[in-house]
């Protein structure tokens, strides 16, 4: 799992460098009290050196740290902000997006709920792939089959999806070379 997450990391950082190349300092939203997102925080401070960023740590842990940190983001001179997924975080998605529209912050998240509420760009495995994979496993449970004799799999399907109204909203172009790239394309 912990080369998955580098690489997811990794492959979202390249994606928000791309489109912003002269990008050096990233804001980094996440949860120091929740294991998965400090597995993501770490794998993104790994990947932060091979695209030449600086990252900036925001740690939130309830709704009134989220606005705080937001206005403290300018101040830091931040130029991208990556969202590290928990169930905090996912829970407060409308109004992350929200504050990062407002100050302006091009944001990758790692799933297309964000986007579909005005993020720019997500880049993560697909859900929708996810599910249907979960109800073979199901099938197979309920014809016999023991749960524990069944392999663990890893996401196969990714989808990257970028928001060109967010975008224009934000006062950015997506360059052609990322946008090609794109599963989806929000206009």
């Amino acid at each position: 799992m912990t080369v998955l997450l580098r690489d997811l990391s990794g492959k979202r950082l390249e994606l928000l460098k791309e489109t912003l190349p002269k990008m050096k300092r990233v804001a980094v939203l996440w949860n120091s009290r929740e294991p998965a997102s400090v597995t993501g925080f770490k794998e993104t401070e790994t990947a932060a050196p091979f695209f030449s960023l600086q990252l900036q740590s925001f740690d939130v842990h309830d709704v009134g740290e989220i606005d705080r940190v937001f206005s403290q983001m300018p101040k830091a001179r931040t130029e991208g902000l990556v969202v590290i997924l928990s169930p905090f975080i996912t829970l407060h998605s409308k109004r992350i997006v929200n504050l990062a529209l407002k100050y302006r912050l091009p944001g990758m998240y790692a799933t297309t709920q964000f986007v579909e509420e005005s993020g720019l760009m997500a880049y993560g495995p697909s859900i929708a792939d996810l599910y249907r994979r979960a109800a073979t496993y199901v099938d197979k449970i309920l014809r016999g089959r023991k749960p524990a004799d069944l392999p663990v799999e890893q996401p196969t399907k990714f989808d990257f999806i970028i928001n060109l109204k967010t975008a224009k909203q934000i006062g950015i172009t997506i360059p052609p070379n990322v946008l090609v790239r794109a599963d989806r394309v929000i206009r």
